[in-house]
Formats: C-alpha cells, structure tokens, sequence
C-alpha cells in the first residue's frame, strides 16, 4: 500500500522553451504537463509501497537478515526540501530553516533503494518529527508486532520503532553502532541523490501553482522505482551534497518519558548486539 498525502509543479518558462522547439502553444505544453504527471500520479500505490500489515513486516525482516546490517531494521526514514516560489496564501508556512520557501518531503526507503512511501503535503517550516508523528506509517511502525523498525537521523527522537544515532557516543560499543548506523542509513540520501539528478527540477524552484507541486513530487518518486525496477542502467549520477537538518527533538505523543527509555533500551540493546558480532 502507497501512503502519500497531497494537496496536488515545472516552470512556464521550460514549458514555453518546450513549446517553441515542438512548435506547440505554452498552455499545450502545461496541459500535456499536467495530464502526464496526473497519470503517473494515479499509479502510486503500483509503485510505492510500504508493508503495511503485521505479516508483510515479518516478511521483510525475514528477506532482509544479513551480515551487519541492523536487526529487524526494514528501511531508512529521512526529509528533503524542495524549493518553490512564495505562495500568496499563508506564504510564510513555507519558508524553512534556511529561509527558502520550500515543501519538506518526507520518504523511507529500502536497501534496494527504492522509495517504500512519500509525505510532499507539507510547508518547508514544518520539523520533521511531526511530519513523521502525522504519517499513517507512523502508525504502522508504533503497532508492529515484529519490533521492525526504521532509521533516521539526530533530528528524530529514539523510539523502539525507530533507530537514531547516539549524539555523543562514549564508548566502543556506541561507536560502532554509530559508524554501522551511518553505514546503512546513507542508503536514503542515495535516494534522494539519485532522485534529484534523474529530475533536475527538484533541485531548482517550481514555480506552478502550491496546490500542484506535490501532485509532480510524487510522481518524480514514481519514476525513480520505475527506473530502479527496470534496473536502469544509467548510474552516472552527480554527487549532489544534501542538506544537514538537526533540529530540536519533539517527544513522540503518549507516554512520552516510558517511550523514550524503551527506545533507548532497544538502542542499546541493538549497539551490544552489533559490537558481539563485530569483534
């Protein structure tokens, strides 16, 4: 099952350039635009799936216990802003942390470097962890039955169903599972490196109507599994450096403090775990 949530991008500019060289109007161009993007769009859920009930999980932890890598971890999670002009409603909603108006996309992906689920619904402002505590996935993850769960970055806060590293390790055993954590959780910047360069408008500024871009974002994120499932054999990518986010931790609802220590605990648990098996 696909789990995007959308409000419904290009630039007139390309479209008109589009349009002189095919000798076609600019709004043909835009129509064709649209009605190709909505297209790939309407197959998403073919596409971008996350494993979303009980026996899937067990599935793909069983499918991915190997070597070092991490146990019963099933994917990575991480945020990568797109940038977009300023909206003329609620514009300073988009405006991130850099001061560039933005949508935060959120995904999780897997080792195979294929997207598992978008979030392109939210303004650039939004952190990360409520974009994360508001995703169905979310829900999936905190009532797995199988402690499957994900990586992510300092700016997520340490749940048993999602890995973080520690923040100043101390110890040997907190080092390497630093190290192996960084190891495997550079699979989503991959991602979304590979992504990026395959879709060169990512990188720069849409300029569509707000309520359009998520519609293209998704759609880009549907052509990169497509291309990887087809097994593409363009690899010559650019590296493209990726933003660093470390903003302030927010506490997962509930029973905050409870949560946090069981997370640690299985953190810990995890680092004992991998340090065993590496020495």
């Amino acid at each position: 099952m696909t789990y995007v949530k959308v409000k419904k991008t290009g630039d007139p500019g390309f479209q008109q350039g589009v349009g002189v060289d095919l000798d076609v109007n600019q709004s043909t161009v835009s129509r064709i635009l649209a009605s190709v993007s909505k297209a790939i769009y309407s197959k998403r859920n073919n596409w971008i799936k996350f494993p979303n009930t009980n026996e899937l999980l067990r599935v793909v932890i069983n499918e991915g216990a190997r070597g070092e890598r991490m146990p019963r971890v099933i994917g990575v999670i991480d945020c990568t802003h797109v940038k977009i002009t300023k909206p003329s409603i609620h514009g300073d909603e988009y405006v991130n942390r850099k001061g560039v108006c933005s949508i935060n996309v959120q995904a999780t992906c897997n080792t195979r470097e294929m997207f598992t689920s978008v979030d392109a619904s939210w303004p650039g402002s939004v952190h990360d962890s409520r974009i994360w505590r508001n995703f169905i996935v979310h829900g999936i993850m905190y009532n797995n039955l199988h402690e499957a769960a994900l990586l992510g970055d300092e700016g997520y806060s340490v749940v048993p169903w999602l890995l973080t590293p520690y923040k100043n390790p101390t110890t040997p055993i907190q080092e390497n599972y630093n190290l192996i954590h960084a190891k495997e959780r550079c699979v989503v910047e991959r991602c979304f490196g590979q992504l990026k360069r395959r879709f060169p408008m990512l990188q720069y500024t849409f300029r569509l109507k707000t309520e359009n871009i998520p519609e293209h974002i998704v759609s880009a994120f549907v052509l990169h599994n497509i291309a990887k499932y087809l097994q593409d054999p363009y690899h010559d990518f650019d590296r493209i450096e990726m933003e660093v986010q470390h903003p302030n931790k927010l506490m997962p609802e509930g029973n905050q403090a409870q949560i946090r220590n069981q997370g640690t605990q299985r953190r810990n648990e995890v680092a004992e775990f991998l340090f065993r098996n590496n020495n």
